[in-house]
């Protein structure tokens, strides 16, 4: 079995990380970084970090409009697909990076398997909504990682080829948690302590390209009465100087560089709370049991939100200063993704259905249910 993985964003490599040790102990895999999140430094420090393999093709495709950059991507993976030849494209998340295998996939008459498969926002707005429904339509087999996940496909007429796997950001977060714990120094080095202080990050387009939404954001987090710190994104530091908003956000926020997997986690895992807009750090927050505040107004991550771990809040200023003070701390903590082994079952899947020399489908569906 030989598995192509296409992989352009930080999240997509913490993923990639799990699934790719567990595909390399029953398959061959291709690995294509795409450079969708195009910091060479950036992208080194997670693979170096996580232990993933170095790409067999970086195709440095770099930041563009949507359409631009994704049009670009599929006319670089299309040779590679042909020249390597994988009974699977494997693909993760919601990307850019996504959409364009899956589009390659179906061209070339290639599986393709979509890991994070159903998640929906229900809001089309988000360009990231529009690739991961597109790309279910164009997988032959879907991981979903929750049963909501497993009906939204339902809903929409996929039922043949999906299994239940668990998510795989779990099996990513339970890997290091203990670890880092032991040897990241970031607390040491930015000067607070365990419970604290408060995480935030901005990145998305819909706050960084609108200077009300982003203004509102800061000013909601002023007055928060915890020190704030803040790894900034490239796109959210040149929007801040832009706006004339890069002194107010000094003087509010612990601005630093962005940071390496390890220690993000370690932030994540010893924050009072956590701010953000990003849809992985909802889950990470929910599954290292840090209370959320999410800068929009709906997610894909509704389990989140029904157990009482993530606040939606969008960029309301009083709603955010209010976030940041009420105390909330759930008195249960359900685990509605799994149990940590979603990476290795998908290996298993995909063997059992390249080769067909794995554990029995039948299995596998009561293995992903249980």
């Amino acid at each position: 079995m030989r598995v192509c993985s296409i992989v352009g964003a930080r999240p997509q490599f913490v993923k990639a990380a799990v699934v790719s040790d567990a595909i390399r102990e029953v398959g061959e895999e291709v690995l294509v970084h795409t450079g969708q999140h195009y910091d060479e430094e950036m992208s080194a420090v997670f693979f170096e970090e996580l232990g993933i393999p170095e790409p067999d093709f970086n195709l440095g495709v770099k930041s563009d409009t949507h359409g631009r950059q994704t049009a670009k991507m599929i006319a670089e993976i299309e040779p590679i697909v042909e020249e390597t030849d994988p009974d699977v494209i494997l693909l993760y998340g919601d990307t850019n990076s996504t959409l364009a295998g899956a589009i390659v996939g179906s061209k070339c008459d290639t599986v393709v398997a979509h890991v994070e498969a159903g998640l929906r926002s229900h809001n089309r707005d988000m360009p990231e909504e529009i690739n991961r429904v597109l790309t279910d339509h164009a997988s032959d087999l879907c991981f979903p990682p929750s049963e909501s996940a497993v009906d939204a496909l339902a809903s929409e007429g996929i039922t043949d080829g999906v299994y239940w796997t668990g998510d795989v950001m779990y099996d990513s977060v339970l890997a290091v948690r203990d670890r880092v714990a032991n040897i990241s120094t970031v607390l040491d080095d930015l000067g607070v302590e365990a419970g604290e202080f408060i995480l935030a990050t901005v990145h998305r387009q819909s706050n960084t390209d609108r200077r009300e939404n982003l203004e509102s954001i800061l000013a909601g987090l002023e007055d928060a009465q915890k020190p704030i710190v803040f790894p900034a994104h490239p796109r959210t530091v040149e929007a801040l100087e832009e706006y004339g908003l890069r002194e107010r956000a000094d003087d509010a926020l612990e601005i630093v560089e962005p940071l390496g997997y390890l220690d993000f986690v370690r932030l994540l895992d010893t924050a009072d709370r956590v701010v953000t807009d990003s849809g992985g750090v909802q889950k990470e927050a929910f599954f290292l049991e840090t209370p959320c505040v999410t800068l929009r107004e709906e997610t894909e991550w509704t389990e989140t939100v029904d157990a009482g771990w993530n606040e939606l809040v969008g960029t309301d200023t009083e709603r955010i200063r209010a976030a940041l003070t009420d105390e909330r701390t759930p008195e249960t903590s359900p685990n509605p993704y799994g149990d940590g082994t979603a990476s290795r079952r998908i290996a298993e899947i995909l063997k059992e259905r390249i080769d067909g020399d794995g554990a029995s489908e039948a299995e596998l569906e009561s293995a992903a249910g249980d």
